[in-house]
């Protein structure tokens, strides 16, 4: 089959649409790594996406009948342009079936094309389902995002290019991965010609459909995916991409969301073109590679799939990536209420950019304060909590709590000593009009909500943290109740920043 893969690549019909991408050398990234980075520019495609391949090289080989009657497609934005482009070419029908959470900059996209934008569900697998009814209901033609040959072979003419463009030795090469048609394609070729190229998938930890079912040895379903990164937002990998990804990548590197954010301002500094967060995947996965392989002076590619990014969004990029980038340290501090105490604590914070400070008065005893402060990397912030301990200053680094970056950093102050059987859950659900009133109306009426935070962060999610009473005797029926709630929760109540600065 990998033969018959070759052919399908190299006859591919992809260039009525799209262009051979730049493979550029980042010279910023290649400095800081150590190695020869490149980046395959698919984000400088007429639709900012690679997917524009695949969707044209599978709808050109339609039928003039099947054209006539009109295609359809689920996506959440790449893929839809890439179906809406080829549509407009090619002069068929086009409906796209869209998550409700899907960017607006990624439907007003599609719909600019021509195409009938359909919005249904919260996630793609509920766009997907819907769109096949739509199939079957009015006699289009399904064009699939991934799990299909054609399509598959389309994405696979980025691998033909990058070993056109570099014909000398590459270490490794590195592709997003949601259902699996980029990597697939692009793996196929490449093992067949340049076997010695490893070839790396990269997901996020919360969206790891391919990096568990390649671990199990089959296809993997996960019950919930995080939307941060939509473009890669899939519960399950495509059948035929599973198959192909089994003999031909050599693993998957998983990143989490800072990691993305990170990877995105990287390739701007280097670029001036900002990724979205699926588009940045390679290029974390490639920094996490070298980070724990230690290899240097080699040559990495990282595919910049795409660059659809909702600007409403970039400032939560903005405000994680230096942490992803290692370079700030959240820090909980314990100092005693004595004069001179808080100058001896600014002292040992040293020329250092604070880049947040949050100071209450605890007890007549003790202080905690909330600090952020810009390092170069965490043996810095090591170094830094080593040097507040050696002065009697208790500290705590919170750099990798997720609870207190999103939330505590905006509630310092507010503990609430008269309040009794307290516990305290972080939710994440689909973001869209009404969903936070949607949220609170389902919490119930039980049990009396005594914290409550929530911050719109531009993205395709939201993220709500609450206090409750629940008496001991009333765990159970509350653990019940957040099963069939619907909404990813995780028990923050044992969490040091809670105690510090909430409890």
């Amino acid at each position: 089959m990998n033969d018959d893969y070759l052919e399908r690549i190299l006859t591919a019909q992809v260039y009525d649409v799209a262009k051979e991408s730049p493979l550029e050398r980042a010279s910023l990234l290649s400095e800081r790594l150590d190695n020869h980075f490149l980046l395959k520019r698919e984000d400088m495609q007429e639709i900012f996406s690679f997917k524009l391949r695949g969707a044209y090289n599978k709808m050109v080989k339609l039928s003039p009948r099947q054209l006539s009657q009109g295609v359809i497609a689920s996506s959440a934005g790449n893929h839809a342009q890439g179906v809406a482009l080829a549509a407009q070419k090619l002069g068929c029908k086009a409906v796209i079936v869209m998550p409700v959470t899907t960017p607006p900059i990624k439907v007003m996209a599609v719909k600019g094309r021509g195409a009938e934008v359909v919005l249904y569900g919260d996630s793609y697998d509920e766009a997907y389902a819907h769109a096949r009814g739509l199939e079957k209901e009015r006699g289009y033609t399904f064009v699939h995002p991934y799990d299909d040959p054609d399509v598959i072979a389309g994405q696979g003419t980025i691998g033909m290019e990058i070993l056109w463009q570099h014909p000398k030795p590459i270490h490794a090469i590195f592709v997003p991965v949601g259902g699996g048609g980029l990597i697939a394609g692009i793996a196929t070729y490449v093992k067949r010609l340049r076997p010695d190229i490893r070839v790396f998938g990269v997901e996020p930890v919360d969206a790891d459909a391919m990096h568990r079912s390649l671990k199990a040895g089959r296809r993997v379903r996960l019950e919930q995916v995080g939307l941060f990164a939509d473009g890669v937002a899939v519960k399950e990998v495509g059948e035929e991409t599973f198959r192909l990804c089994r003999q031909n990548v050599d693993g998957v590197i998983l990143v989490d969301t800072d990691a993305m954010c990170a990877a995105i301002k990287d390739v701007f500094e280097d670029t001036r073109s900002i990724l979205e967060p699926a588009g940045a995947l390679a290029v974390a996965g490639a920094k996490a590679y070298v980070a724990r392989e230690k290899i240097r002076g080699q040559t990495l590619v990282a595919i910049a799939s795409g660059a659809n990014m909702n600007f409403d969004r970039l400032r939560f990029v903005a405000e994680q990536a230096e942490l992803g980038e290692q370079r700030e340290a959240v820090l909980a501090v314990t100092i005693p209420e004595r004069p001179g105490s808080f100058r001896t604590f600014c002292s040992l914070l040293g020329p250092r950019n604070i880049t947040e400070f949050n100071y209450r008065y605890a007890d007549p005893n003790e202080a905690h304060v909330f600090v952020g402060v810009s390092v170069q990397n965490r043996d810095e912030t090591r170094e830094l909590v080593r040097v507040l301990e050696a002065h009697d200053l208790k500290t705590i680094d919170l750099s990798d709590n997720e609870m207190a970056k999103l939330h505590v950093r905006h509630l310092v102050g507010g503990h609430a000593p008269v309040v009794d059987n307290e516990i305290l859950y972080r939710f994440e659900f689909p973001e869209r009009p009404g969903a936070l009133m949607k949220f609170l109306n389902s919490m119930g009426r039980n049990w009396n909500i005594t914290l409550f935070h929530y911050r719109n962060h531009g993205a395709d999610y939201g993220r709500v943290l609450v206090g409750m009473q629940v008496p001991p005797d009333e765990k159970g029926e509350f653990r019940a109740f957040l099963d069939q709630l619907g909404y990813r929760y995780w028990d923050e109540s044992d969490n040091p920043a809670y105690r510090l600065f909430l409890g």
